[in-house]
């Protein structure tokens, strides 16, 4: 009786020396580089400081730092993280992985996937309805190229493509999509393949796109996030094509689309469809430390919306958005 009552009381001590552990929570995102993963940190960082976790951040760009990285966080007795992964495909991976270290999961804009193509519902998940956000993005140039009254037959649209990427591919079907909605003609849209989904490599898609279709009089372009829009803008920058012969319009809204919207002179960044980095960064991570501690299971799927910010609204949106 007394060996069980010793028993029964060490085993009451663990428990309650596991619940006093502090909470450390990971946030691991594919391109750390990236002005939208920054922001999504810096809010992150908001809600450790609110509620009082640990958070550590890693960048994965790839599969294997992306196990290392779970393993790490393991080993710093963590016991959850949100995740951007480098690649949707490395799903089930990541799961074995979370559930073998005793680890929650949460994904974040890029929602995981099983070894059919198929979302993992297991894993709650905050991203954005890429389809939809891009049509915002192809409804607002067709605004745009009615009120220069530009002859469509005259423009060339690239479109910046990361296709592995599967909202990426939604983005920039929505975005060509309400182009052809719009009465823009289907010969005139060229795809630019880019390696990576960061600006020079956008830069380099686009310059080629630009060399063989040297016939148009004017240009729009598109893409998964303002990085590769930016890439597009500053190719045609370099062929002369200057902001009235031009309008891109990127998705996100971070740290670089602010700023070229807030350059002294308009360049061909005419707007970007912004999504909260501060929802994606601080609700996600407030999500998880719920779920660590008992107070709540975090939603199985949220999409944020999205608003067209231009140089002319921006003030107005950021304040709408809660930037």
């Amino acid at each position: 009786m007394k060996r069980t009552l010793i028993a029964a009381a060490a085993l009451c001590a663990a428990a309650l020396a596991h619940a006093a552990d502090p909470v450390k929570i990971g946030f691991l995102v594919k391109q750390a580089e990236e002005p939208w993963f920054q922001d999504e940190w810096r809010y992150a960082e908001v809600a450790a400081k609110e509620k009082g976790f640990t958070l550590v951040k890693i960048g994965i760009p790839n599969g294997e730092k992306t196990m290392a990285a779970i393993d790490n966080l393991a080993a710093q007795k963590a016991q959850g993280f949100v995740i951007c992964a480098p690649d949707v495909k490395l799903g089930k991976a990541i799961e074995r992985a979370a559930k073998r270290n005793n680890l929650k999961v949460v994904s974040v804009d890029d929602r995981l996937l099983d070894g059919s193509g198929k979302p993992i519902e297991s894993i709650p998940h905050m991203g954005i309805s890429g389809y939809q956000i891009g049509k915002q993005v192809g409804e607002g140039i067709i605004a745009e190229i009615k009120a220069r009254k530009w002859n469509m037959a005259e423009v060339g649209a690239i479109r910046v493509a990361y296709d592995q990427l599967p909202t990426g591919k939604e983005r920039t079907t929505g975005a060509i999509d309400a182009l052809k909605a719009g009465g823009f003609p289907a010969a005139n849209i060229i795809d630019a393949p880019q390696a990576k989904t960061d600006t020079e490599n956008a830069f380099n898609a686009a310059n080629i796109a630009l060399t063989k279709n040297a016939r148009f009089k004017h240009w729009v372009a598109v893409g998964l996030n303002d990085e590769a829009v930016l890439g597009a803008v500053r190719a045609a920058e370099g062929r002369g094509i200057k902001a009235d012969s031009m309008i891109g319009i990127g998705i996100g809204g971070a740290k670089a689309a602010e700023n070229e919207l807030n350059k002294p002179q308009p360049t061909g960044f005419f707007g970007t469809v912004m999504i909260s980095a501060k929802e994606h960064g601080y609700q996600t991570s407030v999500n998880l430390y719920n779920w660590i501690t008992g107070k709540a299971t975090p939603p199985a799927e949220v999409l944020t919306k999205g608003m067209l910010m231009t140089r002319a609204n921006q003030a107005e949106v950021r304040k709408a958005m809660g930037q």
